[in-house]
């Protein structure tokens, strides 16, 4: 009989009753093996070999008897001949003993059947029988098997003689339960493996360290949450470095689930989301611009973020902002007149930033504002009626509502221009007078005041320019003449057109023309004479007589020209003559500083022609006078050469002079001469040679 395994739905305390079809043999062995304590009796399984035994050579007794048959008596059953004979007696006699022991050996060293445990009825299980169970359920090592193990052998007597055994394999059992609950925990599973721990029997050893196993357990568990929810805000806030570095922390956790799957579950999101991220980042570069198509593009890319993703919030958090920028660029173009572009716009606006009643309410109002913007009493009516389809429940109804209400004063203005634009069509003073009056009307505040003022405006200067127009034609007239007196009185004629009327810029324009002409005809004379003196070389009379003419007068730029020319000539002689003087001297410093002074002679004046041949003749003198020096005092004479300016006849001579003194006085070191036979095996190249 093979050893029977436990099966899953075995419980101890529950067995079934014995089978019917137990021999009765099993249920004299169960009985005699137990005391009513469950202590089995000492050499049970021998007796049981022994019954056994008996059995089994009672059967072959039976199966030796002759089998009655028929008809047959055993006073005719006579024994064959072959009985008879003493030597198959002999044969015999020596034979059954022996196979007798045989027989009785073999029962004896026949091992008994293993117990099946699952059909065995526990009250009256003996306690070899319950610690045989109890180690075959604890081989399975799970932990109701365990638990199973320990509640057979449990109950056993405190001074069961296989106690200590039983006590050492309970403690075992408990550890290993408590192991069990370990894997469970490095499993992730911590629920499951405080459960499990707790249920540890209470007496054992194994269970005083059970509390302190589970509050290391929730310790480590702790801490790994709540690096875990540090990281994820860490994501949030899309600081992903920080959140790296709070993902390693978990490596360094004392359960496997948390520093394997939970680590590589962090890594992966961190990695996600920090490329959505990047995504939003890049949106929200493209919403800086303010341009529609890069708003759009934005929108898509917050709109490609995933639900599950840490940036998520984000995402929609700046969907609603890149609608309201764009609607805000469709009022711009609206608040420009061009209602067209500005509903194009709007409804490129996906429904993904929350935008989509406001949407349609600007769209509507846009429509409405393009007919009012007709200016036509039927248009004006048209819009109203399209701003009255916006519901109390809408977004935009409040500004609707606002537009109706300046429509219908609208209209009421628009009749007041229209009547008095027929006015002024007239062309008469009392005609525009008229349509003044009716524009007048229209209150300020109301939605055509600046247009009423402006057309006021323009008809007001249409009577001024009709009231004044005679004075400056009169003046026209008179100024023809051009001489002093007519000009004067054209100007007193113009004059007449006060500040602020139409035609006053007209008159101040023409005004100051004649004015113009007057201050030539009474300046030119002093201009004239002042040329005069000035070609006779007369230049301080010159200058005199042309600064008679004021500032400020119309021939006052020219006269203030021919002063600044003159005066300019007049420094240059000064110059030249006392650069002359300083020359006389004939000392190198005095030529060199006559020379500095006729240079400021200006290369306009008449004077320049004599300056540049002196200025010539003067840096030759400096020359001779240097290589004068030259042939006791070289360093001198460099001095007194480079005192000759550039761009005279004699500076390239005084150059090359300086250079010539400068070789030598330093002379260049020359080549040293070597004899032909300790010239060296490859030649030098000296100087460049």
């Amino acid at each position: 009989m093979t050893e029977r395994d436990i099966p899953e739905n075995w419980l101890p305390g529950k067995a079934r009753e014995p089978d019917n079809n137990m021999t009765r043999t099993s249920r004299k062995q169960q009985s005699s093996e137990t005391h009513t304590s469950g202590v089995p009796v000492t050499g049970s399984m021998i007796e049981s070999v022994k019954r056994s035994t008996q059995t089994d050579s009672e059967q072959l007794l039976v199966d030796k008897e002759p089998q009655e048959t028929g008809s047959l008596t055993r006073s005719s059953w006579k024994l064959p001949k072959w009985t008879k004979s003493w030597v198959l007696w002999t044969l015999l006699l020596a034979l059954v003993p022996g196979a007798v022991g045989l027989m009785a050996t073999a029962m004896l060293l026949k091992l008994p059947s293993a117990p099946n445990c699952p059909s065995i009825f526990w009250p009256l299980a003996s306690a070899s029988v319950r610690l045989h169970c109890a180690q075959l359920a604890a081989s399975k090592q799970t932990v109701k098997d365990l638990l199973v193990a320990i509640a057979l052998v449990k109950e056993l007597p405190k001074n069961h003689p296989l106690r200590k055994e039983i006590d050492r394999l309970i403690e075992e059992w408990s550890r290993d339960i408590l192991l069990l609950a370990d894997q469970s925990f490095q499993a992730g599973q911590l629920d499951e493996a405080i459960a499990t721990a707790r249920q540890v029997p209470k007496e054992e050893s194994a269970h005083q360290l059970v509390e302190a196993q589970i509050s290391k357990w929730q310790s480590i568990w702790s801490t790994a949450v709540g690096i875990y929810q540090e990281a994820e805000a860490q994501m949030r806030d899309q600081k992903w470095h920080q959140a790296f570095m709070l993902a390693a922390k978990l490596l360094r956790v004392e359960n496997k689930y948390w520093a394997t799957t939970k680590y590589e579950q962090l890594d992966r999101l961190i990695v996600s989301a920090r490329e959505d991220g990047d995504k939003l980042a890049k949106a929200k570069t493209l919403a800086e611009s303010k341009v529609v198509d890069n708003l759009l593009k934005a929108i898509k890319l917050a709109e490609s973020i995933q639900q599950d993703s840490y940036v998520y919030p984000k995402a929609q958090e700046v969907l609603p902002e890149f609608g309201r920028e764009i609607l805000e660029l469709a009022q711009a173009k609206l608040d420009r007149r061009d209602a067209d572009e500005a509903i194009s716009i709007a409804q490129k606006i996906p429904p993904s930033t929350g935008h989509q009643m406001e949407i349609e309410d600007f769209i509507a109002l846009a429509e409405a504002q393009k007919n009012a913007w007709l200016g036509t009493t039927a248009s004006l009516e048209v819009a109203i009626s399209q701003a009255q389809q916006i519901e109390a429940t809408r977004p935009s109804y409040e500004k609707a509502q606002e537009l109706i209400a300046s429509w219908q004063l609208e209209i009421q203005d628009v009749a007041h221009l229209e009547k008095a634009r027929v006015f002024a069509s007239q062309g008469s003073i009392n005609d525009y007078a008229a349509a003044i009056a009716e524009a007048q009307q229209i209150p300020d505040g109301n939605p055509r005041t600046q247009e009423a003022k402006k057309e006021i405006g323009s008809w007001v200067a249409q009577i001024q320019t009709i009231e004044d127009r005679p004075y400056l034609d009169r003046a026209e007239q008179v100024a023809m003449f051009e001489d002093v007196n007519s000009l004067q009185t054209a100007i007193a004629e113009a004059g007449q057109i006060q500040r602020g009327r139409a035609l006053y810029p007209e008159a101040r324009r023409k005004i100051g023309i004649w004015t113009a002409k007057i201050q030539r005809v009474e300046d030119q004379p002093y201009l004239d004479q002042a040329k005069n003196l000035a070609d006779r070389g007369d230049l301080p009379s010159a200058i005199a007589t042309a600064q008679q003419i004021a500032s400020g007068r119309a021939l006052s730029g020219e006269a203030q020209a021919a002063i600044d020319e003159w005066q300019g000539q007049i420094r240059a002689r000064q110059n030249w003559k006392r650069a002359r003087e300083i020359a006389v001297t004939g000392t190198p410093e005095a030529l060199a500083k006559a020379i500095r002074i006729a240079n400021r002679v200006p290369d306009n004046s008449i004077l320049r022609s004599d300056v540049n041949i002196t200025i010539d003749q003067w840096s030759q003198q400096l020359l001779d006078i240097a290589r004068a020096q030259g042939e006791s005092d070289i360093p001198r004479a460099i001095e007194t050469a480079r005192l000759i300016l550039r761009g005279t006849s004699a500076y390239s001579a005084a150059r090359e002079q300086i250079r010539a003194w400068q070789e030598y006085l330093n002379p260049q070191p020359q080549p040293q001469e070597y004899p032909q036979e300790s010239l060296p095996e490859q030649p030098t190249i000296l100087n460049g040679q």
